[in-house]
């Protein structure tokens, strides 16, 4: 199948349920297709992309003027679909994707917190980016948003009365579990229902680590830009820094040279591996397993040593620029590169054949925390929470930018969808990422690091698709007549991995959601926005 051969047929569905496509566009946020709709057929289009099981990517709105522009990403065979609407800003009221797509449930609470839209058949109203430095009433997207006089540089109050839900029956028992943690992680709330030790339901409130991105982003120009995506999540500095080049530099038709992308690539791997090197330790660790702790741990922070050494920044921040690269290898860091590379693939193939030939580790691990292949599919994940669940997607590979277009990426999925399956599977990740890197260094061709970056002379718009550590990142931005960004959202894989996590537990008991949490290890930053 070729590029797009599906979109007529979801074209020809729309058509038969008289849902009217105003516009069409495949260069406006290239490389994805833009479906103008009416706000009526709204909830319709997405019904009939669900019956012809398109997966459900994302929901952000944006002001224009009287109006907000609502847009919802589909994917299909690796192509993008942008849909988009328009309602008036006083009466913005549009139906639901929520009927069709349960993931589009917190996306859209986001926007309605934070722009006012209004989704006529959600099922769930509450709110959801709920920091309360604002009244309800009061929209922090919108152009006329101000904070009130007597909180101006004061702390919000503390967050409270979230109407959780409830299940009543003899011997269940609510657990809450933060938002304050033993560990030094993210706040985040917790609400088990369990009998016994069996988990019967899981609720998560998020939103503790709201930042005011989006509001953050406006009036910034593309570097300042940059800057700020590669602070959304910092785990994943350099594919967030990424995914916000790409949407300015085909905003603007900005064309990076071969050399700058390799180095983008290589960048991005590295992160890719110290992290799966974190996760792998500390799942073990989750259940006891301390000396992979150790020995994940003692790699991990060699790999970012090197970091340091050669690039700069330990967790690779700051390196990309809009149209290029800050930063460049020589002859001789390369050859030290390639030799790392051989000397951890070597331990890491001892390391990780010791933890596969564990009973230890079997009993805690294998057929825990199982996503299920239909689960995984219906909530969009992707990353190693999606391939260990039998999502084959990977943009590397289904749908490659440069330099994954001529240095093509093997990727693996697997099937059982437990805790030791996105083990298994981030082993096989930092395997496939050394060897690729191995062959990138071979192939790296002379070059610019940066082209010159020239502010558009008109507003404009882009969206960027990157594949970070975790997953799929969508980005968009619109820049003004005078290049300062006008709307910056980003789009974290972690939208789609929390709530795979409240699906994960169930069934399970208590004292195994950690090591069920680990495993997914969503990102708080990267969804509190």
């Amino acid at each position: 199948m070729g590029r797009f051969d599906w979109l007529s047929e979801y074209l020809a569905q729309l058509e038969d349920e008289h849902v009217l496509v105003r516009r069409g566009s495949a260069q406006r946020l290239a490389p994805a297709h833009v479906l103008e709709i009416d706000a009526e057929d709204w909830g319709r289009a997405a019904r009939q992309a669900s019956l012809l099981e398109y997966r459900w990517c994302g929901l952000w709105g944006d002001e224009h003027e009287a109006h907000i522009r609502v847009y919802a990403c589909l994917e299909h065979a690796g192509d993008y679909v942008v849909l988009q609407t328009a309602v008036d800003a006083d009466t913005p009221v549009l139906p639901s994707h929520v009927p069709s797509y349960p993931i589009a449930d917190r996306p859209e609470r986001h926007a309605q917190d934070m722009l006012g839209l209004v989704f006529s058949d959600s099922p769930d109203e509450r709110r959801w980016t709920r920091h309360q430095a604002w009244p309800e009433s009061s929209y922090p997207l919108r152009a006329d948003f101000r904070l009130p006089e007597d909180r101006d540089g004061q702390p919000a109050p503390p967050d409270g009365g979230y109407p959780f839900r409830h299940i009543k029956g003899e011997g269940v028992c609510e657990i809450p579990v933060g938002p304050v943690h033993a560990g030094i992680i993210e706040p985040g709330h917790f609400r088990f229902h369990a009998v016994g030790e069996e988990i019967l339901s899981l609720e998560q409130r998020l939103g503790y680590v709201h930042k005011g991105i989006e509001k953050a982003a406006q009036g910034r120009d593309a570097a300042a830009l940059v800057r700020l995506a590669g602070r959304v999540s910092g785990d994943s500095t350099v594919a967030h820094a990424w995914a916000a080049c790409q949407s300015l530099e085909r905003a603007v038709g900005c064309r990076v040279d071969r050399r700058a992308q390799q180095v983008r690539g290589l960048l991005c791997e590295r992160e890719r591996v110290a992290n799966h090197l974190g996760d792998i330790g500390a799942i073990c660790n989750d259940v006891g397993f301390a000396f992979a702790l150790y020995q994940c741990s003692r790699l991990r922070e060699n790999w970012l040593r090197r970091n340091q050494e050669l690039f700069g920044h330990r967790l690779l921040m700051d390196l990309l620029l809009p149209g290029g690269v800050a930063v460049d290898l020589d002859t001789r860091a390369r050859e030290s590169l390639k030799q790392d590379h051989q000397r951890l693939m070597e331990e890491t193939n001892e390391l990780f054949d010791i933890l596969l030939d564990q009973p230890s580790l079997e009993d805690r691990l294998l057929n825990t925390g199982v996503l299920r292949p239909a689960t995984a599919r219906a909530l969009g994940c992707t990353g190693y929470v999606g391939k260990a669940s039998g999502q084959a997607f990977d943009l590397r590979a289904s749908n490659p930018y440069p330099p994954y277009d001529r240095q093509p990426m093997k990727t693996v999925c697997l099937a059982d969808g437990d805790v030791m399956a996105r083990v298994q599977l981030r082993m096989e990740e930092i395997r496939r990422s050394l060897e690729w890197m191995d062959e990138l260094l071979d192939a790296l061709e002379p070059g610019e690091l940066q082209c010159r970056w020239q502010p558009p002379q008109a507003p404009c718009e882009g969206l960027g698709f990157v594949e970070s550590w975790r997953g799929e990142i969508i980005t968009y931005v619109r820049l003004d007549a005078g290049g300062k960004v006008a709307r910056f959202f980003p789009r974290d894989p972690s939208w789609h991995t929390w709530p795979a996590l409240e699906r994960i537990v169930m069934g399970n008991i208590v004292p195994d959601f950690p090591v069920c949490n680990k495993s997914v290890n969503g990102s708080y930053s990267g969804q509190d926005l």
